[in-house]
């Protein structure tokens, strides 16, 4: 009996143990498995390269609606902190370190300097926050470091070809539209964005190329490097007025804001309205104002609504620990281009 008794225990404290060990498990899968709590708000910042761009204040303001709009959709409380670097890629770096410090859920970032986003995704990497690049467009080799990587923003080569073909299209009706003087060449200058900047050089380049391919005969007078500033576009036009007077008949800018600055130097000398044609790209509210006016021959507009959509969309949604929307088609996983219209007067 004794014997029976010593096995008894044994078995009891064996099967014990193994209850036990089965209950931690289970307790510990639990744990370790559980789902955790849907998130009932998100963090997101957003770095801009300059504030005070005409085109990236609209995109801002569009962003700030989209995202009371998705609070009002979803339920879901969204800290939206942005930023402006002023043209300095240092302070922009020190900005999105702030961000990835306190634990943002995700990342827009309007670069710069295109060359240099590898600091910034060095930084988004080792902290597995996900980043939305918009506007300003990282190298390639860049873009292909993480999975977690996007780009939004209009394609300059589409800008470029539909703007050159406002211009094809105005000749082919009435050559005299552009040729003033009808010595059958059209003389003009141009007025170009960032040196460095992708935009810039697609937009130059593909815009005289549609030209040239759609039979306008053309004749540069000059050109400069404006930086996209209405200021600065003032200037170099001003300038050009008083060396090539009675020769300039179109202007052919890289965006809408020196677009306009040109208009104004126009508007100082005195040149009546219209007879220097002018086109620009971006359609900004006041782009389209001074088309409206007739100061403004013609401009490529975003849909800026759509722009910032997708760009909130998908941060907000990396944020949640989700995928892309599946109504957002990227190209190759990472791209998204913005639907874009060419306007004119006759619009």
């Amino acid at each position: 009996m004794e014997v029976n008794k010593k096995r008894w225990l044994c078995g009891g404290t064996a099967a014990a143990l193994a209850l036990a060990l089965a209950v931690a498990g289970i307790v510990c899968w639990f744990r370790t498995n559980r789902v955790p709590p849907p998130k009932t708000s998100i963090r997101i910042g957003v770095a801009l390269y300059r504030g005070d761009d005409t085109f990236i204040s609209t995109v801002r303001a569009a962003l700030e609606e989209r995202a009371k709009a998705y609070e009002q959709e979803t339920g879901i409380k969204v800290v939206m902190d942005i930023v402006d670097a002023k043209l300095n890629q240092n302070t922009q770096n020190s900005q999105v370190e702030r961000f990835i410090s306190l634990g943002y859920d995700a990342l827009c970032v309007n670069i710069v300097d295109r060359s240099a986003a590898s600091i910034i995704i060095d930084k988004a990497m080792d902290a597995g926050i996900p980043v939305v690049f918009f506007n300003r467009e990282p190298v390639e080799e860049d873009m292909n470091r993480w999975e977690k990587l996007y780009y939004i923003g209009a394609d300059a080569k589409e800008s470029a070809v539909l703007q050159g073909n406002i211009l094809v299209d105005a000749y082919k009706k009435d050559p005299s539209c552009l040729d003033r003087n009808g010595d059958g060449m059209v003389s003009y200058v141009l007025l170009e964005g960032e040196s460095s900047h992708q935009d810039s050089l697609i937009r130059t380049e593909w815009s005289i190329q549609t030209l040239k391919d759609g039979g306008v005969p053309l004749e540069k007078l000059t050109g400069g490097i404006a930086n996209w500033e209405r200021s600065q576009a003032s200037a170099w036009m001003e300038q050009w007025i008083s060396e090539y007077p009675e020769q300039i008949e179109l202007v052919i800018c890289n965006n809408d804001d020196m677009a306009l600055g040109a208009i104004d130097a126009i508007k100082r000398a005195n040149i009546s309205r219209g007879a220097i044609k002018v086109v620009g790209i971006d359609g900004t509210p006041v782009g389209k104002e001074a088309l409206a006016a007739g100061d403004l021959f013609g401009t490529v507009e975003s849909d800026r609504e759509q722009y910032a959509r997708v760009i909130f969309d998908i941060a907000a949604a990396l944020a949640l620990g989700k995928g892309v929307p599946e109504d957002i088609h990227l190209d190759g996983g990472k791209y998204y281009r913005c639907p874009q219209i060419a306007l004119t007067g006759e619009k």
